[in-house]
């Protein structure tokens, strides 16, 4: 994105740069902030990238953190305005974890006037603070949020289907027990026939064929996926000129 936009970009990995470690995390923005024009964090804890914001004096964007992944949630609300015009109005269905894609899916459909449904099983709902976050956004927005523990119950009437993997970075060892609880939550041609007929389905990749979606619904005329996965260029393109042109 930033050489699209005529810029450059410098990769910084955890052996190079040691968050917290090496170096305390203040110290590492007041000197990224000297030689850079903005900072892209994609982290595991999410109070790493408030505290870089804290002490940046260049923007600051979330890359991906343990809870949120708002840059995903902006390709994905794309994504859905080329396919279908418009959240707003919307049914949104998300399958699976309730984990950080999920959660900031929420809230863009909860701020676009879109109403959101999420399908989990017991034990992996969004935790009290996500409900409540999504709950006040909703209530300003016109827009709605469920929450069930059964597939179907979310996917009736969707306009978009929405899933992700089952099991994240950092999740492996417990990759058994995940895919056990998850089975009932996959995404197949019958799951589809409870959405409206021209729903689409996403994923915001990479895709485990055969756990949470099929190759049947993955390479169908429904999936949008490959056009989500481009979308995502696109959008942080557009944050990148929003925050530093």
């Amino acid at each position: 994105g930033m050489n699209q936009l005529g810029g450059a970009a410098l990769m910084l990995g955890p052996d190079e740069i040691g968050l917290g470690k090496r170096e305390s995390i203040g110290d590492v923005a007041r000197s990224l902030s000297r030689f850079v024009q903005g900072i892209m964090a994609r982290v595991f804890a999410h109070e790493v990238v408030l505290e870089l914001a804290q002490y940046a004096t260049c923007p600051v964007i979330n890359g991906l953190t343990d809870t949120q992944h708002p840059c995903q949630a902006l390709a994905d609300v794309l994504t859905i305005q080329d396919h279908l015009g418009r959240v707003e109005g919307r049914r949104v269905a998300f399958v699976g974890d309730g984990n950080n894609v999920a959660f900031s899916l929420a809230q863009a459909v909860a701020h676009t006037g879109g109403h959101f449904a999420i399908a989990t099983p017991p034990g992996y709902e969004f935790s009290e603070d996500n409900i409540e976050s999504i709950a006040q956004i909703a209530a300003a927005n016109g827009s709605s949020f469920e929450a069930f523990n059964e597939p179907v119950k979310a996917v009736r009437d969707a306009d978009v289907i929405y899933t992700d993997t089952w099991i994240s970075m950092g999740q492996e060892a417990d990759s058994t027990r995940r895919i056990q609880d998850f089975e009932a939550y996959q995404v197949n041609t019958n799951l589809l026939k409870y959405a409206n007929r021209n729903a689409i389905v996403m994923h915001c990749l990479p895709a485990h064929r055969g756990q949470e979606l099929t190759n049947e619904v993955m390479d169908g005329t429904h999936s949008v996926v490959f056009d989500q996965a481009e979308n995502r260029l696109h959008a942080q393109k557009a944050i990148l000129v929003k925050l530093m042109a």
